[in-house]
């Protein structure tokens, strides 16, 4: 694996300089690293998606645990690099990793077996959307382990009722059972986030019975305005505030909840009803 020492060597190479903006901070530490891929729960048949490789710490972990992994990397200087650096450190597994130069929420298709597993270390300004991207996009996952900063991880996996439960912790829950699978400091970055990072983990189950695009309008319109009960919050997507609580009520749910108090399901179960003609 790639300590602070080889991965400023491999920086240098480069003529690297991290970027907020692809939110570029290299895992450098080989323990943190064995823990992730050991979380994740990685098997020699897993085909293992990892987004944003960087310069490919994760990657020389993963590729010994899986059959293959298959790395979607956003910047070409890095996504150029990233064979070579296998090749170098473990020849053996070069023939197990394919790297695709993509913004992980363009991409279309990858090469190859569909992924099993996503094992990642998203950059934080976008993790959210990349993980609910690939998860509808590829039906195939059917584990997640992701590092994300703290803030992000608390949200992903918060309970109805939780103060961090909102928009990324309902739609996560569509997907999947979702768990905070541990902290990981800021030290074991380069450069050094001014945040601490957290694991989480998904395990994929069906979804709720509903239509997605539905439920989730239902879930942004609800916590658009979430310190308002939800006769007042759904008034717009309803049509009107006597609409939203017929709407409400028809699914078994108090108008005056608030959005935070709701689970998936309920949230499914609201968007099925039927719109009240005005």
């Amino acid at each position: 694996m790639l300590g602070p020492a080889a991965i400023r060597e491999l920086a240098q190479q480069l003529d690297l300089r991290p970027t907020k903006t692809l939110g570029q901070n290299f895992l450098h530490d080989a323990n943190t690293i064995r823990r992730i891929v050991r979380t994740a729960g990685v098997r020699p048949d897993d085909v293992v998606l990892e987004v944003g490789p960087g310069l490919g710490s994760l990657t020389l972990g993963l590729l010994p645990a899986a059959a293959r992994v298959t790395a979607v990397e956003i910047d070409p200087r890095l996504a150029a690099l990233l064979p070579a650096t296998v090749a170098a450190r473990r020849p053996d597994l070069a023939d197990r990793l394919a790297v695709v130069e993509a913004d992980a929420l363009r991409v279309t298709e990858l090469p190859g077996p569909p992924p099993t597993a996503l094992v990642a270390n998203l950059p934080y300004n976008v993790a959210v959307p990349v993980l609910l991207t690939l998860l509808e996009l590829l039906p195939t996952l059917d584990r997640a382990m992701i590092l994300v900063q703290a803030e992000v991880a608390e949200r992903l996996a918060a309970a109805p009722g939780a103060p961090a439960y909102g928009v990324p912790s309902v739609k996560a829950a569509w997907y999947g059972e979702v768990r905070r699978a541990g902290s990981v400091g800021r030290r074991v970055f380069w450069p050094e986030p001014n945040v601490d990072s957290g694991l989480v983990g998904l395990v994929r189950r069906p979804p709720p019975p509903g239509d997605r695009q539905a439920t989730f309008a239902v879930v942004d319109a609800a916590f658009a305005m979430r310190r308002k009960g939800l006769r007042a919050a759904l008034a717009r997507w309803a049509g009107s505030p006597a609409a939203a609580e017929t709407r409400l009520r028809a699914a078994g749910i108090d108008p005056a909840a608030r959005g935070e108090q709701l689970s998936v399901t309920d949230f499914a179960r609201l968007a099925a009803t039927e719109p009240v003609q005005p």
